[in-house]
């Protein structure tokens, strides 16, 4: 009964997060989100005292000559390889510092989870800000403002894989390690990296979706007085948009999806079949994978075969350096009282930065804001919320009965697999100027007809996992439904809706915090010079980005985060919980 299956299509984070009790975890990760509030006002304090007032980069003339495109294509997707790059870069250190260090993993594993949490979109004006100061009047601070910004949407997403993937590595293989005498550094590369291959390859490919999505926003940005197009298609099309030509954005999304497909069929395709080597159990998608053409070519190609045999052969004599130290020449163990000193004055520390941090963000925040604006911004939040939910409850009733009919044949849910992927790594707002046109020519009301923006790409986190839910679902259980001729409302209640609910909480988990993301670039949209707007927190977050006011963006950002942990916290992970418990079947 089941289909090949696809990569689990939920980039929230994945396995142990501590051995803390739930309660206490809360605890631990609202401190932690006071002291990053902290940090960040520091940050801020730091940057308008040291770096230069940000002044807008020498800007590149850009033309919407249909021969620029592949140019401006390249371009974006040398901006994503280079952020991929440093994700997976962060990765390797964030995640091998939270897996093998106890107290490392006290603070960076929840801190994760909260990082994951905060809308990508929202970083934008901090990092023009930060890089345009730090590298005045130069396309350079504006490439890095861009590239940190896809950087963040990616990050978390890659090292919550790659932790899970450290802590879950078979005993049995760890004592292997051990009895080669491998140093730290040799068993990275030999165990730790390959075990956490499979998941980096799946991490990656979620996240490249999120990524497109912030990587063409970000190519035209303003913030304050200072305004970016970057060449790419995304700044191609923000000068569509603002001469209102319909081709050219057509010719944009074409291009887009030339992008993606090159993406897919050059790297993914290729690590997808390279990275099933390394899984620790076969699964029915390995048996049915095949090589794809451009491993064939890189094997029948001399030079290309050549130039990747040398780079492996470089790769395995730096992965061989004796580096680290070696078992059995560790220190030795603490005693029972040295640890409960160390451990008390560990958390002495944290306590003096936790109160701190309290002390800095309640200065900020008395100052900066009033209590009338830190309402007016909570009721915003509210009406953002408001449509999320409403969004998501729409692509439930949607996608469900759809995703459950697909995933019932094997190869239908295959074939669908394969095309939601791919609809969910195009970014969803290269559409927004069609809608947006639509309903400005039609005269449909925009606080309605935003909306749907929302979950344009959200909505394919909710029909891959119903897809996957279903086609996973036991055939003897679906059989014995029909044994007792259990059929129409019953048939659902009782037996296929109990079944997908774990697999349908993870799609619309993720799917929740797309949408989020998604209302900062939703709630408020231009066409030519006539913009439109709703009331909500995304549209306050873009607004004060685009006045430069980043006190005001940051109280956004800040609120849209508390919103999305409280949801997280009190309902979806909860109900996640409840499901697994009590309704998983497999």
């Amino acid at each position: 009964m089941k289909a090949g299956r696809a990569p689990d299509f939920s980039p929230s984070f994945q396995g142990p997060v501590t051995r803390l009790p739930p309660r206490h975890m809360t605890v631990v990760k609202v401190s932690l989100l006071v002291c990053l509030a902290g940090l960040a006002v520091l940050a801020g304090y730091s940057v308008n005292h040291t770096l230069a007032v940000p002044a807008p980069p020498l800007q590149t003339l850009l033309h919407l000559d249909i021969l620029y495109l592949p140019d401006y294509a390249a371009r974006t997707s040398l901006r994503m390889f280079i952020a991929l790059g440093l994700s997976l870069a962060f990765s390797f250190l964030y995640a091998t510092l939270a897996a093998k260090s106890r107290r490392a993993a006290q603070i960076l594993v929840p801190l994760l989870d909260i990082l994951h949490s905060i809308p990508a979109l929202g970083f934008l004006g901090f990092t023009v800000a930060f890089f345009l100061g730090l590298f005045p009047g130069q396309s350079f601070g504006a490439e890095l403002a861009v590239i940190s910004t896809v950087f963040a949407s990616q990050a978390w997403t890659m090292t919550s894989g790659m932790y899970h993937s450290l802590r879950t590595i078979p005993t049995e293989l760890e004592e292997a390690a051990r009895c080669f005498g491998l140093t730290s550094w040799q068993k990275f590369w030999r165990l730790d990296v390959p075990c956490a291959i499979p998941a980096l390859v799946r991490n990656a490919m979620i996240s490249m979706a999120g990524g497109w999505f912030v990587l063409v926003y970000s190519e035209t940005i303003a913030v304050g007085h200072t305004r970016i197009a970057l060449p790419g298609i995304g700044s191609y099309v923000g000068m569509a948009l603002s001469q209102q030509n319909i081709g050219a954005v057509l010719a944009a999304i074409l291009a887009m999806i030339g992008v993606i497909l090159a993406y897919n069929q050059l790297l993914f395709r290729p690590l997808t079949v390279w990275a099933s080597r390394f899984r620790l159990e076969t699964t029915e998608q390995d048996a049915i994978l095949t090589e794809p053409w451009m491993l064939r070519l890189l094997r029948r190609t001399h030079i290309l075969r050549g130039g990747v045999d040398h780079l492996l052969s470089f790769l395995h004599r730096l992965a061989s350096l004796p580096l680290g130290h070696r078992p059995g020449r560790t220190a030795p163990s603490q005693t029972l009282v040295s640890k409960r000193l160390s451990d008390g004055l560990w958390l002495s520390a944290l306590g003096v930065i936790f109160l701190g941090a309290v002390k800095v963000v309640w200065g900020y925040g008395a100052t900066a804001y009033t209590a009338e604006q830190i309402l007016h911004v909570v009721i915003l939040g509210f009406y953002t919320l408001l449509r999320v939910v409403s969004m998501l409850g729409l692509a439930s009733l949607l996608w469900v009965p759809l995703g459950v009919w697909l995933g019932l044949n094997p190869a239908r849910a295959q074939r669908a697999q394969m095309i939601v992927q791919s609809c969910a790594a195009f970014p969803a707002n290269l559409l927004f100027p069609l809608f947006v046109a639509t309903i400005i020519y039609v005269h449909l009301t925009p606080a309605v007809w935003l909306t749907p923006l929302l979950m344009l790409g959200a909505q394919w986190y909710i029909v891959f996992n119903v897809i996957n839910g279903t086609a996973s679902f036991p055939a003897d259980l679906l059989e014995a439904g029909e044994t007792f001729k259990v059929t129409g409302f019953l048939w659902w209640r009782k037996i296929i809706l109990p079944g997908i609910t774990p697999a349908y909480l993870t799609g619309v988990l993720a799917a929740s915090g797309s949408a989020w993301n998604a209302a900062i670039a939703a709630e408020a949209v231009q066409w030519g010079h006539e913009t439109l707007k709703v009331q909500g927190l995304g549209a306050y977050i873009a607004q004060a980005t685009t006045d430069g006011d980043l006190s005001a963006a940051a109280l956004g950002l800040a609120v849209m985060t508390l919103f999305i942990l409280a949801l997280n916290w009190l309902v979806w992970r909860p109900l996640s919980d409840y499901a697994y418990r009590r309704l998983k079947l497999i």
